[in-house]
């Protein structure tokens, strides 16, 4: 008997289906409703790791399986391929970025091919190629033309040194990652944003439309990104300069409790302050520079500086400190906060640290939270004696009557910044002239090209060094005009790239309306919960925005989202050398590990990453188990969206599992293709292992379809495999028995054709098939044969027993009369019949009454 010989059968697979072109979808197919697949567009970062072999089999074994159920399915591929790793590596190593993005994109698709994913690649898209970015641009000029962009000063991370703006990726504890020695400060520089605030409500309201098909945990982030908070907006008198600061806060019933009001660094009344206290200007700088996202987490020590001037209290007119601190942010709010330090865990934290007062002013029962709703006010003269909640009322009516203030929504979601001051990235298709002021290039001179005359000295922006690229002509008076050397953010690439893929050789548009619709919104998207809030909120803010400039007709672009789990792997961590060693550095001894100088490794199960060396190559797995032993491993080990520990171990059990499977069909091949079989015949056996092919078929089915479980679909898979040895090893018990077990055996190869494509393949034509098992249906499953509690039902005609059958107790009706009506005695004695009437008595007998025609 033929081994299983991996390595042939995958190379030969692989190069059929590329022949053949099995994977080209037609953009509709009569007859068949579309389905879209979507696996989120990766980074090519040059090779593939275990995260995206997961994700990929994932969307493989979905689409296959549409496929396989009828529908018309699409896959495709692509690369978001503009972004800093390319930029770093042309300083790095003098490579231009195109060079080494595209040497990237040829690797990690040969790996793709090795697995065997069913894209469709003749619609392949790569972010970096002017076809594609051109249309960044168009789109740009149609949202600028919807008011939706503008520019403005704003904050951005910057090292002194590199003269460049750095990403918060890039600042590693306050200093440049390019060298440690050079603060990061915080410098206003004019910024291009997307107004995404003008779509707040609508995001909030979309996630009704999409709750059923995303994971609630991410629609929970969104929301909170958004922040949407109903509160009252007052402003608060400085009396030194009689300035107003405004003040937006959630608690108006806390007012009273206010014993201090705080400042961001950035906002306007403390450039006066400095100016009058210049020894604060060091502090205050310092504050500026720091990283925000560093400013405002959890757990920090909050810092101030006290300004030594009042502000008054608009309701409770008494005098309280104005301070200054890093925790209160510009770009939220108003960029001021009035502390109640009695009422709300940061503010408690900061007055104890500067000795501020602490003034109660809600009375809660022992044991409830201080800072929550229950309890009533006190201490509050217009509100005492009222519940908070009430008090919140009764103090926005007051503040409006008296016209001191309104009440107001706030969202925490602010402008979406789209400049970077980087080479590699869609060129912004602004000019500005000196006439003219800024202008956006003409439609019919996109794209805006990246230069080549770029050098990458790691000192600002590369953009500035093409004078070719920087002077150019006003589209609109003809006269010299400067380029904007701004690049776009990469998130805007990935925010629409599912649409191009629809139509990807378009060249007159984006995208074609019709086509777009007939497969969006994608039916199922794929990707890490990391993307939860960024990229699937600017996915969804385009989306809108296209809808209502008339490109779609839908209101989201992923009906139905799967955020997979993270893949798990041992990491193995010198102390002595601090540091963590790969597998090829460690001896495992049982349960412990050791280094090569014998110290002992802590061990642990991590997130598989560069830093904890814990990686697997997976062509290193694919030539020691083959593609389909490593599929079939990702999808049994976990379902989808739970963590996956990686282990040999499994892989190994997976391909004794094919190998025990290829056997067990190659030993029984003579009695596959004779199935025609005569179910009036079978045995007792028989009918058991017929009864347990109908059960697995719905219980992968119903496992798919349900929450794309597939571990419990191949567990229920191995079970039948089980039951077929067992009914091997006994002896047949009936005529029908050979072809009942080539019948299941067919079954079971069809089952697992999505999971293991090449090895069901090969299998497929060794027993005489000629199609591909991806054009296959999926079975499907008899009613009739779910379960062993059965009862025999007589079948008569006119009063004269014509035969019988076994069938699952309290049956429907419909079901014990279309089954009588299948029986080859029945058929001959109604032939040329006309049929009077049926009677039919649950669990005993169909009476069939006929005449001659």
């Amino acid at each position: 008997m033929r081994e299983y010989d991996f390595k042939e059968i995958e190379k030969k697979w692989q190069d059929k289906w590329e022949k053949d072109n099995i994977f080209k979808t037609d953009n509709s197919v009569s007859g068949k409703e579309n389905y879209y697949v979507l696996s989120m567009l990766p980074y090519p970062s040059g090779k593939l790791h275990v995260g995206h072999a997961r994700n990929y089999t994932i969307g493989d074994v979905i689409s296959r399986y549409k496929k396989m159920k009828g529908f018309n399915v699409l896959q495709p591929m692509g690369w978001d391929s503009f972004g800093l790793p390319a930029e770093n590596a042309a300083i790095q190593n003098g490579t231009h970025p195109a060079i080494w993005t595209k040497s990237n994109i040829e690797n990690m698709k040969r790996q793709l091919k090795l697995m065997g994913f069913s894209y469709d690649w003749e619609r392949e898209i790569a972010s970096y190629l002017p076809e594609y970015y051109k249309w960044n641009q168009w789109l740009f000029k149609r949202m600028y033309e919807k008011g939706l962009v503008y520019k403005k000063k704003s904050l951005v991370n910057w090292c002194p040194d590199c003269q460049t703006v750095l990403a918060n990726e890039q600042v590693e504890d306050g200093k440049c990652w390019r060298h440690s020695k050079t603060d990061v400060i915080q410098k206003d520089l004019e910024q291009w944003f997307f107004r995404i605030t003008d779509y707040a409500d609508d995001l909030l309201n979309g996630h009704e439309e999409i709750k059923d098909g995303w994971p609630e945990k991410v629609l929970t982030m969104q929301k909170n990104w958004i922040g949407k908070s109903f509160g009252t907006e007052l402003s608060f008198k400085v009396i030194e300069t009689e300035d107003l600061i405004p003040v937006f806060t959630t608690r108006i019933d806390t007012i009273y409790g206010a014993s201090y009001l705080v400042v961001a660094p950035e906002h306007p009344i403390v450039e006066k302050i400095v100016a009058t206290n210049p020894a604060i200007k060091e502090k205050v700088q310092a504050m500026k520079n720091t990283d925000l996202i560093e400013r405002t987490a959890e757990g920090k020590e909050k810092n101030g500086i006290d300004t030594g001037w009042k502000v008054e209290n608009p309701i409770s007119k008494k005098l309280i400190p104005l301070w200054i601190a890093d925790y209160v942010l510009m770009n939220y709010g108003t960029g001021a906060v009035m502390g109640v330090p009695a009422h709300d865990e940061r503010d408690n934290a900061f007055a104890k640290k500067y000795n501020l007062p602490i003034i109660k002013v809600i009375e809660t029962l022992e044991g409830e939270d201080p800072f929550g709703y229950n309890g009533k006010i006190i201490n509050s003269e217009l509100i005492n004696g009222l519940s908070p909640k009430e008090a919140i009322d009764k103090m926005n009516n007051y503040v409006m009557e008296k016209g001191i203030g309104k009440k107001t929504t706030k969202f925490r979601l602010k402008d979406w910044g789209i400049s970077r001051q980087r080479y590699w990235g869609t060129p912004i298709p602004a000019l500005h002239c000196e006439k003219c002021g800024t202008v956006l290039e003409k439609d019919e001179n996109l794209p805006v090209l990246l230069p080549n005359d770029i050098e990458f000295s790691g000192n600002g922006n590369p953009l500035e060094t093409s004078e070719k690229f920087k002077n150019a002509i006003c589209p609109c008076c003809g006269g010299p005009a400067k380029r904007d050397t701004d690049t776009m953010d990469t998130f805007v690439d990935s925010s629409w790239y599912f649409l191009r893929y629809c139509d990807p050789k378009n060249s007159k548009e984006a995208f074609s309306k019709e086509i777009a619709d007939k497969w969006t919104p994608v039916h199922q998207y794929i990707g890490g919960v990391e993307h939860a809030v960024m990229h699937l909120l600017y996915a969804r803010f385009f989306h809108k925005v296209l809808r209502d400039l008339g490109m779609l007709s839908s209101n989201e672009p992923f009906k139905r989202l799967l955020t997979q789990g993270m893949v798990l792997g041992p990491s193995y961590y010198s102390t002595n050398e601090n540091k963590y060693l790969s597998p090829k550095e460690v001896n495992l001894k049982g349960d412990k590990a050791f280094s090569k100088k014998g110290e002992e490794l802590v061990i642990k199960v991590e997130k598989m990453s560069k830093s904890k060396n814990n990686g697997v190559d997976p062509e290193e797995i694919i030539q020691k188990y083959g593609v389909d032993s490593a599929r079939l491993f990702i999808m049994f080990a976990a379902p989808p969206e739970k963590e996956l520990e990686w282990n040999e171990n499994g892989l190994a059990g997976a391909y004794r599992f094919l190998t025990r499977v290829w056997r067990l069909v190659l030993e029984n091949s003579d009695k596959i293709n004779n199935t025609n079989i005569d179910y009036s015949k079978i045995s007792k056996e028989d009918k058991a292992l017929i009864i347990k092919l109908n059960q697995t078929i719905k219980k992968m089915t119903d496992s798919i379809e349900a929450n794309y479980h597939f571990n419990t679909s191949i567990a229920a898979c191995m079970e039948l495999i089980n039951d077929v040895q067992t009914y091997i090893n006994s002896p047949f018990t009936s005529e029908e028995s050979p072809k009942i077990l080539g019948f299941v055996l067919k079954k079971i190869i069809l089952m697992l054709s999505p999971f293991t494509p090449h090895f069901c393949d090969e299998l497929w034509e060794l027993l005489g098939e000629k199609s591909y098992l991806f054009n296959e249906a999926w079975p499907s499953y008899d009613e009739k044969f779910l379960s062993a509690d059965d009862v025999t039902i007589a079948v008569q005609i006119n009063g004269k027993m014509r035969g019988s059958f076994e069938i699952t107790k309290d049956s429907p009706k419909e079901l014990l009369e279309k089954t009588a009506f299948e029986l080859p005695n029945v058929k001959k004695h109604t032939e040329n019949m006309t049929v009077v009437k049926v009677i039919v008595v649950p669990n005993k007998i169909v009476n069939i009454v006929v005449k001659p025609q």
